[in-house]
């Protein structure tokens, strides 16, 4: 389990350089344009994935091992709604993906497999208090950047860009 969610970090990282590396083609009034998309638009979309990824992380940040990575994420202001714009600048949000996605792959590699067995307690956005398994609240993490990436790519394709190779398989090394 501890590789594949480094696998998952690795490729977290990977698909979301692609994906801005696109979107960058856009102008700000394309990338802020509401296309109807869950979030409204791609920046909408994209600000949504960083919103959910420092809500997750700082969750897990609570973890008893006390994972040295996730130091800077302790500090970050908690976002208050899913759809908080954090950044209107694409600059500005493409820098925090990336100390995002460096976070979350030196992270992953910190993890030990014992850590995945801890049951976290949190307070998800109503209020309520949950406690889950923290190796499934990890895969769900990943999936949910997953699902939202394909909606950013549907948006950019909808514009005539294309990222390129979006599979898993891309990163999964032959043996």
């Amino acid at each position: 389990m501890i590789e594949h969610l480094r696998l998952l970090s690795r490729y977290n990282q990977w698909m979301n350089g692609k994906l801005y590396d696109t979107a960058a083609q856009l102008s700000a009034e394309e990338l802020a344009k509401d296309r109807g998309a869950f979030f409204g638009s791609l920046q909408g979309t994209l600000n949504h994935i960083v919103v959910a990824d420092i809500i997750w992380l700082q969750r897990f940040s609570e973890h008893p091992a006390q994972h040295p990575a996730l130091d800077r994420i302790r500090s970050v202001p908690k976002p208050q709604a899913l759809a908080q714009i954090l950044f209107n600048d694409f600059s500005a949000l493409n820098e925090e993906r990336r100390h995002l996605d460096d976070t979350i792959v030196t992270w992953c590699e910190q993890l030990d497999a014992s850590d995945l067995d801890h049951k976290l307690a949190y307070r998800n956005m109503k209020g309520e208090t949950l406690t889950k398994n923290f190796a499934n609240l990890m895969l769900h993490f990943f999936n949910h950047q997953t699902h939202h990436r394909g909606q950013a790519t549907t948006l950019l394709s909808q514009q005539g860009l294309d990222v390129g190779v979006t599979d898993l398989l891309a990163l999964i090394p032959s043996e």
